[in-house]
């Protein structure tokens, strides 16, 4: 039963230390945004963020498990740079302000969405790409409008 006790006191004095300098535990959830359910192997990059605005040098990435989960404890309080890629999906990014010591945060990501391109010609003048190459011939893959 002491030890227990001296378990228990010497976590709890550790979980004081952290948060008296400034450490949080982080928890991300990562989700479908079409129907909630976990994306599994997603990859969480964390960057800190200079007062500036400009991302430091280096990072740290993680890997959600099964339930679209990860987490990382011991991450200094401040600006963080939250970038979620996931194969089939859109790259998720936003910066966040760590001043508790526990955040979770949720990200739903999105599938990607129909791309066009808008180019302008000699003249400057605005033109959607109709899937035509230079010399007039239609590309096989373009769509006819």
């Amino acid at each position: 039963m002491k030890r227990l006790w001296l378990v228990l006191c010497v976590l709890g004095l550790g979980a004081a230390a952290a948060q008296e300098d400034g450490l949080a535990s982080l928890r991300f959830v990562v989700l479908r945004d079409s129907n909630g359910k976990p994306i599994r192997n997603a990859a969480v990059v964390l960057h800190p963020v200079k007062k500036n605005g400009k991302q430091e040098r280096g990072g740290l990435e993680l890997k959600c498990d099964a339930d679209g989960k990860a987490s990382f404890d011991g991450v200094p309080y401040g600006k963080l740079r939250i970038q979620v890629l996931a194969q089939g999906f859109q790259t998720y990014g936003e910066d966040f302000e760590i001043n508790e010591p526990d955040k979770e945060i949720t990200v739903r990501m999105k599938r990607p969405t129909e791309q066009y391109s808008i180019y302008t010609d000699k003249q400057n003048t605005p033109k959607e790409d109709s899937g035509e190459k230079k010399d007039g011939s239609a590309q096989k893959d373009a769509k006819p409008q």
